[in-house]
């Protein structure tokens, strides 16, 4: 599941993951959050929390993932992604470079630390 992270800065869009992430985690909670998101601001910041109760994507919701990235490559101003899975952490220094906004990795126990980036 995917529910977003209150009380952030504007143009700072939330979001924490949690047990199985699916497409419909996407299509209803992902998609429109950053489509209001960019209705509000040209550029926006993004805070991904993969916390430690989660246990894994879909392979739609991958698809959607990356749907939602490419479809809106120009937007993304700063992406912290929050995770222990080395995997992600493998792929985000992998491909972070293709996000033109600047990409940082932060461990659970540096959430706050990752919110203050992505927030600055």
């Amino acid at each position: 599941m995917i529910e977003l992270i209150p009380d952030l800065p504007p143009g700072v869009l939330g979001l924490t993951a949690s047990g199985q992430v699916t497409a419909e985690d996407y299509e209803t909670v992902v998609i429109p959050a950053v489509e209001a998101a960019l209705k509000a601001h040209d550029k926006i910041r993004l805070l991904y929390h993969i916390g430690p109760e989660w246990t894994g994507f879909t392979a739609g919701a991958m698809w959607d993932d990356a749907k939602v990235g490419l479809a809106h490559r120009a937007a993304w101003e700063k992406v912290a992604v929050v995770t222990d899975a080395p995997w992600i952490h493998a792929g985000v220094k992998y491909f972070g470079f293709t996000i033109p906004g600047e990409v940082r990795l932060f461990g659970n126990d540096a959430l706050g630390e990752a919110k203050a980036w992505v927030a600055g």
